[in-house]
């Protein structure tokens, strides 16, 4: 299952036809936290797959997803209207309603180490499912 959701990671990184240096830390941690060795990581970089069926994520699973996917987007300082579409269509895949983005993006901060009230944003996020 991390190898999926850190596929979505990587495209979502791609999605502006480049890799950032903060976006790729960001991927080499999560693969690391989640017992992945540096070359799995640069691996699944350099081939990343398409994206495959999400539906079969557990409701956390999904905002967690969407919760690393928005801090992704954001990591390099750049939010690229490509990064915001593409974020909108993996919400989608997951069960939510675009909306669910913009709403959750002003909340999630693109430094790691400064959490958000993930309680407060996995209900404002269930509203937005469908």
């Amino acid at each position: 299952m991390i190898k999926e959701q850190l596929n979505v990671l990587i495209n979502l990184a791609a999605s502006d036809k480049t890799v950032g240096e903060k976006e790729a830390k960001i991927i080499h941690t999560i693969g690391k936290a989640n017992g992945l060795t540096r070359d799995e990581v640069e691996q699944m970089m350099k081939n990343p797959r398409p994206i495959g069926d999400l539906s079969s994520f557990t409701e956390d699973q999904k905002f967690e997803n969407l919760y690393l996917l928005i801090q992704l987007m954001k990591s390099d300082g750049q939010v690229f209207k490509s990064e915001i579409h593409f974020c909108e269509e993996i919400a989608e895949r997951l069960g939510y309603k675009k909306g669910v983005v913009a709403e959750l993006s002003s909340r999630i901060y693109s430094d790691p180490s400064i959490t958000a009230d993930r309680k407060m944003l996995v209900e404002r996020a269930h509203k937005f499912l469908k």
